[in-house]
């Protein structure tokens, strides 16, 4: 635990991440992004724990000695990429994948289970959504082992990790493979649905080895946080989220400032956020954006008329389908392949 700490007031910044909290003199962000199964969209973490960042593990130390397995992947209508996930040793569970998290997950009965120690005590943790709600009771956990397709096949570290109600029922929890993983690099074919490892230490991602008909672009972040965000055209970020359901998802502002036609479209069932809040969405005309010097061209487009001003451009599994995706975190990094 760290000691000499306060938290400063909530900022909420770019709709997902929010939290600072001032360490020994220092302001980190430590809010997290959850994602929200059945409704399809953001939601934020408010938190108050005291420690921005876990330390380094055991096994982030040795993660060059052993790269995890690949794992294959299986696909929900409603809960997304699931992979199987061990904790302290128990399980299986299912865990949804989700890069647009920013922490792993789990149920309480998981963590009761998997005997996860849980942080007691302080403010807890606050999760909010594009609906505006916000509820309490979610806390700080501490896994000592994370294992992902078999029980042998441990990661090499947990991560900023969390215990929260509203999870699907059908869903043991949360799987950030960027907190999980780090800081080896990871690959996700969408289409194959195949999670990877590797090391970017020995393997780094270069831009100048861009696919054909891909790209390999900046991997942008907000302070403190390591989700990846992408630019699009017209300057806008877009978070590469594989938690979502969504295609590109846009808010009133972002609609206009990309040019998306939002007249006419087909409404979705209104569904609920993790924190209880209703959400809702349209499925418009198909759009075109840039990525780099990857243009996504009739993209699935979804408009999002209730979300609020600072919600960040998504690109959920709709619009990620067509692509193996390489997420490289020590050079900072994301390559889009055409999958095969």
């Amino acid at each position: 635990m760290t000691l000499n700490v306060r938290t400063t007031r909530l900022l909420v910044a770019a709709a997902l991440v929010a939290a600072l909290t001032t360490i020994e003199g220092t302001a980190r962000p430590n809010g997290v992004a959850v994602p929200s199964f059945f409704a399809q969209s953001i939601t934020r973490i408010f938190s108050g724990r005291d420690d921005a960042r876990p330390a380094p593990t055991r096994n982030q130390s040795s993660a060059s000695a052993r790269l995890p397995a690949a794992v294959r992947l299986r696909e929900s209508d409603g809960l997304g990429l699931l992979a199987q996930v061990w904790v302290n040793g128990r399980g299986p569970y299912s865990f949804a994948l989700d890069t647009g998290a920013g922490a792993t997950i789990l149920s309480r009965r998981v963590a009761a289970e998997a005997r996860v120690r849980v942080e007691a005590g302080g403010r807890g943790i606050e999760i909010g959504g594009l609906s505006k709600k916000r509820i309490g009771g979610a806390g700080r956990a501490f896994v000592e082992r994370l294992a992902v397709g078999t029980r042998e096949n441990a990661l090499p570290s947990d991560g900023f990790t969390i215990v929260a109600d509203g999870l699907p029922a059908e869903l043991d929890g949360v799987l950030d493979p960027t907190e999980a993983f780090y800081p080896l690099g990871y690959t996700i074919d969408m289409r194959a649905r195949t999670l990877a490892a590797f090391d970017p230490r020995t393997s780094p991602l270069r831009t100048s080895d861009a696919p054909a008909g891909g790209a390999i672009v900046r991997w942008l972040t907000e302070a403190g946080s390591r989700r990846p965000y992408v630019m699009l055209s017209a300057g806008r970020r877009a978070l590469v989220d594989t938690g979502s359901g969504f295609g590109l998802a846009v808010n009133p502002e972002a609609a206009r400032a990309l040019g998306v036609a939002v007249a006419e479209g087909r409404e979705r069932a209104g569904t609920r956020d993790l924190a209880g809040g209703e959400v809702s969405s349209r499925r418009v005309r198909p759009a075109t954006v840039h990525v780099g010097p990857l243009a996504l061209r009739g993209v699935p487009t979804d408009f999002l008329p209730d979300a609020h001003a600072g919600a960040p451009v998504l690109l959920g599994r709709d619009a990620l389908r067509p692509f193996e995706l390489t997420f490289d975190p020590v050079n900072r990094l994301i390559r889009f392949r055409p999958a095969d």
